[in-house]
Parts: C-alpha cells; structure tokens; sequence
C-alpha cells in the first residue's frame, strides 16, 4: 500500500515521502492518527503542488536574506566601551552591543543571529551574522575605548 506521510517517522520516512507499508499498518494507525493519506493520483498532484510552492517561497525567504547580506557585506562598526587603564574592557562586547549599533545604522538584526568570539579587549574582530542556514555574512567591527 502506497502513502505519503504528513510527518517525519523514524524508521519509516521523512514528511511528504511516499512510501510502501504493509496495508494493516496504513490502515489501521498511520491513515487514522492523520500521520498519511493514501496516495492516490489526486494526493500526488497535490503534494506535487506543494512541494513547489514551498520551493517558491523558500527561494524567496533565502532571496531577501541574500539582499540583506550584500547590504551588509560594506558595514563595518565602531563600538565604544568603558576601558580600564591596562586596555582590558569592563565585561565583554556581546552581539547585543553589536546588534544595537547596527539599528543605529538602519538594519534590524536580531541579536540570537549573531555569533561573536569573546571579546575582551580593545582591537579589531569580526562577527558572523547567520541571516538564513545558506547566507551568513561577516561584519568586522572594532572595539574602541570610550572618551571620558
């Protein structure tokens, strides 16, 4: 028996596969705990159908983060900080910090998308910014002391 699983199930398949499985098992628990339907034509065209328009809009979803990264790929940021007088930074610079200065220059980055090292110290660093799984971009900013 031939169905199109609605859900991932381990040691079956993954969402929208279709696979063979014995009819009593079709019958009896995938079909009625709405985990498949039956692959019928109808149901083929259909996840056909779905399947591309999912394509549409995840190329589209990946297209705006593209255009957001070459925006990006030109910025370079200046982060002032309270330093001691041996150079070292009181706490740390964060993706917080970095995120802030970024809505300063207009872009609207959330700072969980941000991934930066530690940085403790006065100097220049880089930070990637994971806009989308296949787009990320980094973004050099330097940590500079702040004038008293």
């Amino acid at each position: 028996m031939e169905i199109i699983l609605k859900e991932d199930i381990v040691g079956l398949g993954y969402k929208n596969d279709i696979v063979n499985v014995k009819p009593g098992y079709g019958r009896n628990y995938l079909i009625p705990t709405g985990k498949a339907v039956i692959a019928s034509p109808s149901a083929r065209k259909m996840l056909a159908e779905e399947l591309k328009q999912r394509a549409h809009k995840l190329e589209k979803i990946k297209n705006e983060a593209q255009a957001v990264a070459d925006k990006l790929a030109g910025v370079s940021l200046t982060i002032p900080t309270k330093v001691s007088a041996t150079g070292s930074i009181y706490g740390s610079v964060n993706s917080l910090q970095i995120s802030d200065e970024l809505k300063k220059l207009g872009f609207e980055i959330d700072r969980k998308m941000i991934v930066v090292k530690d940085v403790k110290e006065v100097g220049s660093y880089q930070a990637t910014i994971k806009l989308h799984k296949e787009v990320s971009v980094e973004v050099p900013f330097e940590v500079v002391a702040e004038e008293a």
